[in-house]
């Protein structure tokens, strides 16, 4: 009871003015790989400069367990909510995004509109949590009869673009989310597209009325949220 008091305390607590100039103090935010390589460094370079005593610690989520922000282990996680996601969390939106394929420079599939004959015809690499056998794509392309080959399953998107970048396998990843990572690649849309999705930004409501915490989530949310998303050609 008195965890859930404190927490409602914190949550209910009038925002304060802070120092930032004068703030210590180090975050942790959990993310899917991409992340960091794409709004990193926009944001330690903006807490340089506004909140030199400030640290961001990013580590990498591997599952969708929202346990380390309810003990404090993590400060903020991006996500897309969906039916399993913790309703007490807080959250904000942070931008679209959406699935491409993606192929070596150079590849068949590089050379114009892929269809999905050539598209299916293909070798696949999945990146999926958990080492699942199958994905999104996988579930639209047997609503059709169709099924792909997949050769390769890993745990995230670096490694799956790794992977296409150094041979004819094709990997699918968010558009957005992997813009940095895809240099040299070449993106295509999909021949089945797959429903858009929103990132978010979660936290723990005991941090709401936080107000370096509150800070931190407003200067991630309009990194986020300043650049349109990328064309999906090559480059």
């Amino acid at each position: 009871i008195g965890q859930l008091v404190a927490d409602a305390q914190a949550a209910l607590r009038p925002a304060e003015q802070i120092d930032l100039g004068r703030l210590q103090r180090t975050f942790t935010l959990r993310s899917r790989d991409g992340f960091v390589e794409n709004f990193g460094p926009a944001l330690v370079s903006r807490l340089r400069a506004e909140a030199p005593g400030v640290r961001v610690h990013f580590v990498p989520k591997l599952d969708r367990d929202s346990q380390p922000l309810r003990d404090a282990s993590v400060d903020l996680e991006t996500a897309v909510i969906d039916a399993d996601t913790s309703p007490e969390l807080r959250t904000r939106a942070l931008f679209r995004d959406r699935f491409i394929g993606v192929v070596r420079a150079g590849h068949p599939l590089s050379r114009g509109p892929v269809s999905l004959d050539a598209y299916v015809a293909g070798e696949h690499i999945l990146a999926a949590h958990q080492g699942h056998a199958h994905g999104r794509m996988d579930e639209a392309l047997k609503a059709l009869g169709l099924e792909r080959q997949i050769v390769t399953l890993v745990s995230g998107f670096s490694a799956a673009l790794a992977l296409a970048r150094g041979s004819d396998l094709i990997a699918m990843v968010p558009e957005r989310h992997t813009s940095n990572l895809r240099h040299g690649l070449h993106g295509f849309s999909l021949p089945v597209p797959l429903p858009e999705m929103t990132i978010s930004l979660l936290w723990h409501p005991r941090m709401e009325a936080d107000p370096a915490h509150r800070w931190l989530r407003q200067v991630v949310h309009e990194l986020c949220s300043q650049s349109a998303v990328p064309d999906h050609q090559p480059g």
